[in-house]
């Protein structure tokens, strides 16, 4: 990397190596000086490297040279002087401009087929390179002219990066993107302009995210917000010229988007190029009935703020409107949709409303404010109809309000052909160059043909296919078919066509309804009700006298169970009935909340809207009091200028003597006729005196010519005679002086010697004080040039001992780092063990109770099936099968209820171990605990006997946890060494040799590693 002390030199070095053909050189030499830190105070000698600088780099096509060159020139003249950067963008931009022309003259009927100009070459290109010795015409334009369009492309690019967050550079920023639109249309290049408008895109979008930065755009300020209104607008006309439509409508919203952010409305101009762009984008995507809300929106602006616009257009636009209307389909596309497909289409409706700037009530439904039939009920309420010819007229009375089933079609045909004919070129004050109603004769046919069908369907049932063909003409039979699948499909018409008889049925809606598709099943229900009371069915009553006591008790213990089934059932319903309740007064609530934010909103919207127009309506009044005030001025300062000559102003009275209400444009144009008239009227004055001042002069030069003559004779001979006079005297003075000159030369020869010697002690004694302060000169720049020396050599070593130390504090803090990276590693790395680990004996823990429960169902069934065995097909009740036990199975029942309790067996452990399993029962936490061990002889002594016990207090099915909290979520305890050490302590087993801690707290259950369990009231070991 050169150095160079001045900037200046690195200039002239730079130029040195350009003229011995070094270029690459040369822009390294000035890319080392910009780049350099030492040079960042602006002066004009970097103004000049810099036009050098990117001179060469357009030559050597050196886009990333230039790009880090002209940042780094920002950074230096940002605060200084910011419209020397800007000369030197407008500079680059003009050499890369020039550049590309040149090589397009070069190859002038060269066509680009190139689709990405920031690709790569073809791998057929590179092949044919190799291959091939010669390279064909189409090659070469392809190397002489692309590489150039690329440079142009990247130089764009990269102006546009630099500017694109400077709020001194806004001109030049959309300056820039203007010319880049610009090159994307002169040669069509699609895929470059989607690239600029999403650079744009994301310039925008960072300028609105960091707002806190230095020296950005304020898009608050009306100058800023119109330059980028004005590059989007051109971006959006660009669109639709290449025909990048859904880059148009992304254009649009980035409009839509620029207007929301300030209160204050665009220009009328502005909004009237943007709804005609907005009517040829609808129209291409087939949404008639957007394309004709923004026709409607075109026409209003321009009837309210274009007073250039001619009658002629008018009409022109509003039929535009009324054909645009009736072009929409009269049925609804998203009939029978489902529930997400129409909230879609509410989306879509209201986000194309604001983007016509179309107010939406939100309490009605969107569907129903944008369509056919509110925008026909608004032409009509806004008096669009009186701007509209009278064969369009027609036609609307005709398609919209007449009854022609048979000639509808007859007599709406020639008024579709005559709409070619009304078709013409607007004027230049129009934001449209040309309406074409033709463009609506297919869509209006379409819709005679939806109203032949619906005409006829309300008079006849049927109709062969050949009349309504003869009905249709503009149409084939297989069109027309179409055409009424879609109607029948949307519910617009009813319509059955049968090919085989050749016949067209049109059906009722009423017969068609949902009601009467189901009316077989209704008939049979009702049917079934009839037959019913009619015969009811015969059940066979059994007397109850006749049944068993043991059924009865079957039957009670049912009874019993079904009631407390329902006594649940019960209180669940009445759960659930509050909690929807309470659901739904909080529903209504929030409801409530939203319905009153959203009038609250709408009220503010509406104060505002108010407020903004009359505040616009007090603008317009004082700028027009104003403009009447001043033609009240221009009117007196006619009057007292024509008073003065005499005359009287044409617009000064009127018939009854009283001042006239005169414009402004009216008093200013009679002042500038005036005035005019005064300055011929002054011209031609001074023409007339010119003349008469020209004929005197010629007349005196004339009389004057021969006087001049003689005096110039006379003063000749005075001349001659006063220069030999002076001469004379001249001759004798010098005469004297010489001779004076003589004698003083003679006087003064005698000291010559003398002189001499005084010179040389004079010369000798300045050549030894010379010599001196040589010496001492010497001596002092020996003295500096050492302290120098040894000054860099400290700087030298305190920056060699400063940049170790930095590598030691920086290799210190990456150990650090390491450390700490491999400590959480290793800490992750433990929990990951130590929850497998848990989830192990969870998983354990389960299939043990899993286990425990299955062994529990498999005894339960097996008693059952024990007790099942005594008397196949019947059930036996408990008192029978102890009874049945100690008489040896006699099967003899005892006429008294007492004697069966007296001699029932003690058998409720055998019940209850049916039940509770392997000695276990749940303590009232759903947990499980073993019952303590009894001896055997007291074993049916500690508990009564299932006789002693009532029947309400037996054995009932579980009914919840009444008593006490739920039980937990099983979670292992962690003790204080996990806790502080992060690995994972297995719980101790009931060998260990330390004691326990013991804690208060309800029993749980040890797992053990041999795979038993046992209760403990110990929680678990630290």
């Amino acid at each position: 990397m050169a150095t160079f002390a001045k900037p200046e030199n690195a200039l002239k070095r730079a130029e040195e190596l350009m003229n011995v053909g070094q270029k690459q050189a040369a822009l390294q030499a000035l890319h080392d000086l910009i780049t350099s830190k030492r040079y960042r105070a602006w002066q004009k000698t970097l103004e000049k490297i810099m036009f050098k600088y990117v001179e060469l780099c357009v030559d050597m096509r050196k886009g990333r040279f230039a790009k880090d060159g002209l940042i780094q020139y920002r950074i230096v003249c940002q605060q200084v002087n910011v419209s020397s950067l800007e000369e030197v963008i407008k500079y680059f931009l003009q050499l890369s401009s020039e550049r590309a022309e040149q090589a397009q003259a070069q190859a002038a009927e060269v066509t680009l087929d190139v689709e990405d100009l920031e690709a790569e070459k073809r791998p057929e290109d590179l092949m044919l390179s190799y291959v091939s010795g010669e390279k064909g015409k189409d090659r070469s334009d392809r190397e002489l002219v692309t590489p150039w369009f690329k440079f142009l492309w990247e130089t764009y690019r990269t102006v546009l990066e630099i500017l694109r967050n400077n709020s001194k550079l806004e001109a030049l920023y959309a300056m820039t993107a203007h010319r880049a639109f610009q090159f994307c249309l002169q040669y069509k290049r699609t895929t470059e302009f989607r690239r600029l408008c999403e650079i744009l895109r994301n310039h925008l979008a960072n300028l609105n995210k960091y707002r806190d930065q230095r020296d950005r755009p304020d898009l608050s300020l009306p100058e800023s917000l119109q330059l980028y209104l004005d590059t989007r607008l051109e971006q959006l006309k660009v669109a639709t010229e290449l025909e990048l439509w859904q880059e148009a409508f992304r254009s649009i919203e980035d409009i839509h988007g620029l207007m929301s952010m300030v209160k204050k409305s665009p220009k009328p101009q502005m909004m009237a190029i943007y709804y005609a762009k907005m009517t040829k984008i609808f129209w291409i995507s087939d949404s008639h009935l957007y394309h004709a809300y923004a026709w409607y929106k075109l026409f209003n602006l321009q009837k309210s703020y274009n007073k250039n616009l001619a009658q002629k257009d008018l009409q022109l636009m509003a039929s535009s409107v009324l054909l645009a209307t009736l072009s929409i389909m009269p049925y609804d596309r998203k009939h029978g949709a489902h529930h997400f497909e129409l909230e879609m289409e509410k989306d879509r409706n209201v986000r194309m409303a604001n983007l016509l700037a179309f107010n939406l009530d939100l309490k009605k439904d969107a569907r129903e404010v944008l369509s056919r039939s509110a925008l026909l009920s608004e032409i009509a309420a806004k008096s669009v109809m009186t701007y509209v010819p009278q064969e369009v007229k027609d036609l609307y009375n005709l398609l919209e309000n007449e009854f022609h089933p048979l000639d509808l079609a007859s007599k709406a045909q020639p008024l579709l052909l005559r709409l070619s004919k009304l078709s013409e070129k607007l004027s230049s004050a129009s934001p449209v160059p040309e309406v074409q109603l033709e463009q609506y004769v297919t869509a209006l046919e379409k819709l005679t043909t939806l109203r032949v069908l619906q005409q006829a369907s309300q008079v006849y049932q049927s109709m062969k296919i050949g009349n309504l063909t003869k009905m249709i003409p503009f149409f084939d039979f297989s069109s027309v078919e179409k055409i009424s699948v879609d109607a029948v499909k949307y519910n617009f018409v009813q319509v059955k066509i049968d090919h085989l008889k050749g016949t067209i049925h049109f059906g009722s809606q009423d017969l068609e309804s949902d009601k009467i598709k189901n009316h077989l099943t209704i008939l049979a229900k009702r049917l079934n009700k009839a037959i019913g009371l009619i015969q009811p069915p015969a059940f066979e009553r059994v007397p109850k006298q006749t049944q068993p006591f043991s059924d009865l008790l079957v039957l009670v213990e049912k009874e019993h169970k079904k009631l407390l089934a329902r006594k649940v059932l019960i209180e669940r319903r009445k759960e659930e009935q509050e909690r929807q309740m309470l659901e739904m007064e909080r529903e209504e609530e929030t409801k409530r909340l939203k319905q009153q934010r959203l009038t609250e909103e709408a009220e503010t919207k509406r104060l505002a809207n108010e407020s903004a127009r009359r505040e616009e309506a007090r603008i317009r009044k004082e700028i027009e009091e104003k403009e009447m005030e001043e033609a009240r001025m221009l009117l007196a300062e006619s009057e007292k200028r024509k008073g003065k000559k005499g005359k009287k102003s044409v617009a000064v009275t009127a018939a009854d003597g009283e001042v006239p209400k005169l414009s402004k444009q009216i008093l200013m144009e009679e002042a500038l006729n005036e005035q005019i008239k005064e300055r011929q009227e002054m011209e031609r004055k001074l023409q007339k005196l010119a003349k008469t001042l020209d004929h005197l002069e010629r007349a005196k030069r004339e009389e004057e010519r021969p006087l001049i003559e003689a005096d110039y004779h006379k003063r000749l001979e005075d001349d001659e005679i006063f220069y030999e006079q002076q001469l004379q005297q001249e001759t004798e003075q010098s005469r004297l002086q010489h001779s004076s000159d003589v004698i003083e030369k003679k006087r003064l020869q005698k000291m010559l010697e003398d002189k001499m010697v005084f010179q040389a002690q004079v010369v000798s004694r300045r050549q030894g004080e010379f010599e001196r302060l040589k010496r001492e000169r010497e001596e002092r720049i020996a003295e500096l040039r050492l302290l120098r020396s040894q000054e860099r050599e400290r700087r030298r070593k305190m920056e060699y001992y400063r940049s170790l130390e930095e590598a030691r504090l920086l290799k210190i803090k990456e150990e650090e780092e390491a450390r700490k990276r491999e400590e959480e590693e290793r800490k992750r790395r433990e929990d990951a063990e130590r929850r497998a680990k848990l989830d192990e004996i969870a998983a354990k823990q389960r299939q043990r109770e899993a286990e425990a429960e299955e062994r529990a169902k498999r005894e339960r069934e097996a008693v059952i099936g024990r007790l099942e065995e005594s008397k196949p097909g019947r059930f036996v009740s408990s008192f029978a099968r102890n009874r049945g036990t100690e008489e040896g199975g006699s099967g003899k029942e005892s006429d008294s209820w007492t004697a069966k309790r007296e001699e029932r067996a003690p058998l409720s452990e055998e019940r209850r171990s049916a039940f509770v399993p392997s000695r276990l029962r749940d303590d009232r936490w759903g947990r499980t605990e073993r019952e303590p061990e009894v001896p055997p002889s007291d074993k049916y002594q500690t508990h009564r006997s299932q006789s002693d016990v009532p029947l309400i207090d037996r054995y009932q099915p579980s009914r919840g946890h009444p008593e006490g909290p739920p039980p937990e979520k099983y979670q292992p305890p962690r003790g204080q060494a996990e806790a502080s050490s992060g690995k994972y302590q297995p719980p101790r087993g009931r060998y260990d040799s330390r004691v326990p801690d013991r804690q208060d707290g309800p029993p749980r259950r040890e797992v053990r590693t041999d795979g038993s369990d046992r209760l403990s009231t110990d929680r678990w070991r630290r």
